[in-house]
């Protein structure tokens, strides 16, 4: 199964379908698989699609050898064609997101090396923050390696930040958030902790987050299928 690691140095894309109903989602997950299932392009690593759980929607977690073979990609007739029409028709916005983690943090038995698998029972939250240039790799420090006080939240299992390096609907400088928790209640009371009953450290770095967060959107996810290029 499909893995994050910043060792690995893989171009991550991150694309991002919201849609107004149910019914949508499901075309656009079934769209998913069978596009991830007769997968073969040149320099895809992995796909790992997730259905929306908080708001109708879908994200994809891809990784790639390199930005190269990504624009080869987007540029062939099939996705220029075929799949681009039909993701444009049945969603109300597409954000595709070209990103490289830059930082991943597990509690204790999760480690450094994170692995995404329908197999697993990951309640998976996404987050897009949008981020001033200028300001764009203290906001990743803010998100990352601030965070060591995050092992000691109930229900948290890991995060990975990932560094905005292109995107296509979505302007200027980002970052996005990607993390694990045992389940939905988890992260829901993790949420609902008033500030003033909060760590110092969640204080701190929350503190400065929202003072460097130009925008933020999240959905809550589960991974429903994966696959990998065989090596």
């Amino acid at each position: 199964m499909p893995t994050i690691s910043v060792d690995d140095h893989y171009l991550t894309v991150i694309n991002l379908f919201s849609t107004d109903a149910p019914g949508k989602q499901d075309k656009l997950l079934a769209a998913m698989r069978e596009i991830v299932d007769s997968a073969a392009f040149p320099g895809w690593i992995s796909s790992t699609v997730h259905s929306g759980q908080h708001s109708p929607g879908t994200a994809n977690f891809i990784q790639w050898r390199s930005a190269e073979d990504l624009e080869a990609r987007y540029a062939g007739e099939e996705f220029q064609h075929r799949t681009l029409p039909l993701f444009t028709e049945i969603t109300t916005s597409i954000k595709l997101l070209q990103t490289e983690p830059v930082f991943t943090q597990g509690s204790p038995g999760f480690g450094d090396v994170l692995e995404i698998s329908p197999s697993r029972d990951d309640h998976t939250v996404i987050e897009l923050i949008g981020v001033a240039q200028a300001d764009l790799e203290e906001l990743v420090d803010a998100l990352g390696p601030s965070q060591d006080w995050l092992p000691d939240v109930p229900g948290y299992r890991s995060h990975v930040v990932l560094r905005g390096i292109a995107a296509r609907g979505v302007d200027g400088a980002f970052v996005v958030v990607y993390s694990q928790w045992d389940d939905k209640e988890s992260y829901d009371a993790f949420q609902s902790v008033p500030e003033g009953a909060q760590s110092a450290g969640r204080q701190k770095t929350q503190a400065r987050v929202d003072l460097l967060a130009t925008s933020r959107e999240l959905n809550t996810y589960r991974v429903v299928h994966s696959r990998a290029a065989a090596k």
